[in-house]
Formats: C-alpha cells, structure tokens, sequence
C-alpha cells in the first residue's frame, strides 16, 4: 500500500475520533467556545440541566484538543481531564426523586479518550446543610491524585419543592422531615 494512502487514513481515523470525542456527552447544551491559542485548542463551556432537579442549571468548564495539537505532541485520542463546574438556581427548584445517600448520582458523563476516560458530574444532596453539592471529576485511572472540582447549591431560602413518584410531596422543610 503506498504510504500516502496509509497517512490519509489515518489522518481521516484522527478527525473522526476528534469529532466523536468533542460530540459526547448527555444532557448538555455548548455555551462558549474559547480559543486558547494559536494552534486551535478550545476551553468549551457547557451549561448541564440537572435531570431530576428543575430550576438549578450547572456550567461546566473543560478543555478540547485541536486536531494540530493531537498530531504534534500524541495521545491523538484524548483529552485532558480537566473541569471546573459552578452551579446556580435559574428559578423556582423542583426535587424529583433523586438518590440521597452519600454516593448521589451521576448526572452527566463525557468521554474523554477511547478507553477508560471519562469526565462525570455527580449529585449529592447533603441534607444537614440542606444544599445541593455537584462534583466533576476524571474517571481516568491515576495513581492517587484525581481531578476535581465542586459546586454546591444552597436550598435555604430558596423556592423549593419536592416530588416523589410523580407526587408532589410538599415544601423544602416537609420533605427534610420524612
């Protein structure tokens, strides 16, 4: 086969993967798009809507490689693992019926190479300061140090009901009682 062939193949393999990279992802809705220098890298801002939780929106930070950048220094299927997340409430919160132990529940997850990498968002909710807490963090596998960032979403005070299995079961203070 000649060597021109090979390299447009897999130049096209490149693109396809970058494409497919930069398009996962659930639940999320692109705001921003930074260009962060001259060889085409991008800080990408998502705005995340909480599946089960109305009225708060999260807006998650992370970084996406340009395809010169990928060819330059390797790893040409990845992206780092970092994200930043900052959370707020957008209007009257409404509370589904979400998991409330300490582990929470996974809200999004986007990968972030071929294999074994991804960036998560988790929910917890911390009922003794009554606040909502969101989590990104990198599923790589790393030896003792992961990448993190959080965002917590005060309820006090706030516009806030509760629903259990389609049923409305009351005010923010009601639903701390059962």
């Amino acid at each position: 086969m000649p060597i021109k062939f090979i390299c447009t193949k897999i130049l096209a393999l490149i693109l396809a993967v970058g494409l497919g990279l930069s398009a996962c992802g659930n639940g999320s809705q692109e705001v921003a798009e930074i260009n962060n220098d001259w060889t085409g890298n991008e800080v990408k801002v998502e705005a995340l809507a909480d599946p089960k939780i109305d009225g708060v929106v999260c807006h998650m930070a992370h970084f996406d490689r340009s395809l010169f950048d990928r060819l330059t220094k390797g790893s040409w299927f990845e992206n780092p693992s970092n994200g930043s997340i900052s959370c707020g409430i957008t209007g009257p919160v409404i509370i589904g019926d979400i998991d409330r132990g300490k582990g929470g529940e996974e809200i999004f997850s986007q990968r972030q190479s071929l294999v074994l990498k991804d960036l998560a968002v988790r929910r917890v909710y911390d009922s003794g300061n009554n606040t909502l807490i969101y989590l990104v963090y990198s599923r790589k596998i790393i030896d003792g140090s992961a990448k993190m960032s959080i965002a917590t979403v005060p309820l006090a005070g706030a516009n806030v009901s509760w629903q259990q299995d389609d049923k409305d079961i009351g005010s923010n203070d009601v639903a701390n009682e059962q």
